[in-house]
């Protein structure tokens, strides 16, 4: 066994180290150390809960007031592994302070380190869970969409509702409520994270589909799915729901209705390369 499957690879984002070197000219060194601290804490939630559930994972990504544990297994694992992992991480926040409470009452630790663990454990706990990309509130917001809505579309929509709020929230601290650089640059960070997962959304796509082409996507159900033969591949695939297998019927001029299975459609496209062929050509040559 090696030591990389009980302590995952550790990230710094460039913001982060920005942060470190102000924390040293303004004195605040201790309290980015408690940061950190809470916030390497949270982010072993979610590796723990992985890890129970045998995820591939890639390493932690640490920037202030928050981390992203990068894996393998987005949108292709059971839906309800993916919530216990996501809500993983701000369940450890009862623990911290649990420990606080124990430090507390044994005046082991300063009571005015004490409150700042108290004060930022609260602040990190309550920011990780608002709905923005990609913080835990954002992911719940996308598994909760996707099991609603096809993949893609849930995908995008939780996306564009990060961007909104972010630009939302930057634009009403500058113009009218007070002034704050921390804040500030968070949700600058959020909006630059966000336009750059709205840019790479085709490819994440792609991803998802080449795993379900491969067999590693969790299936339990059907759901057929109703389609014009005039419409590309990439457009049925926009139809595809997570957890979901699709019985695709296309119907052609005249009424008539043919089937051609999921299976089908993603092999024309991947190993066909079969890109800009609409579904009406593969059902008939199938078929045929």
């Amino acid at each position: 066994m090696t030591l990389r499957r009980f302590i995952p690879a550790i990230h710094i984002h460039p913001i982060l180290l920005i942060f470190i070197i102000v924390s040293f000219l303004t004195g605040t060194f201790i309290e980015l150390m408690i940061i950190l601290g809470i916030v390497l804490f949270h982010e072993f939630g979610h590796f723990i809960m992985a890890k129970v559930f045998k995820w591939r994972i890639r390493g932690i990504m640490l920037w202030v007031f928050g981390g992203v544990m990068d894996t393998d297994e987005n949108g292709t694992s059971p839906l309800s592994e993916e919530i216990m992992v996501t809500i993983a991480g701000p369940f450890q926040h009862l623990f911290i302070y649990v420990l606080l409470l124990f430090l507390s009452a044994n005046s082991i630790v300063p009571s005015s380190i004490i409150e700042l663990a108290f004060f930022y454990n609260s602040a990190i706990l309550l920011f990780n869970l608002l709905p923005l990309w990609p913080l835990d509130g954002g992911k719940l917001l996308f598994q909760i969409l996707s099991a609603l809505l096809p993949y893609r579309k849930a995908y995008d929509y939780v996306i564009i509702f990060s961007i909104c709020t972010c630009i939302i929230f930057l634009v009403v601290q500058l113009l009218f409520i007070p002034f704050t650089l921390s804040a500030f640059m968070l949700f600058l960070f959020l909006l630059v994270e966000n336009r750059s997962d709205w840019k790479q959304r085709y490819y994440v796509f792609i991803r998802f589909l080449l795993r379900r082409y491969h067999g590693e996507s969790y299936i339990k159900g059907d759901r057929p799915i109703e389609v014009s033969h005039h419409i590309f591949l990439m457009d049925v695939f926009s139809n595809f729901y997570r957890e979901k297998r699709h019985s695709i019927y296309v119907t052609f001029p005249g009424n008539i209705r043919e089937s051609i299975d999921e299976m089908d459609c993603l092999h024309s496209y991947f190993h066909e390369r079969n890109y800009s062929k609409q579904i009406g050509e593969i059902t008939s040559h199938l078929s045929g």
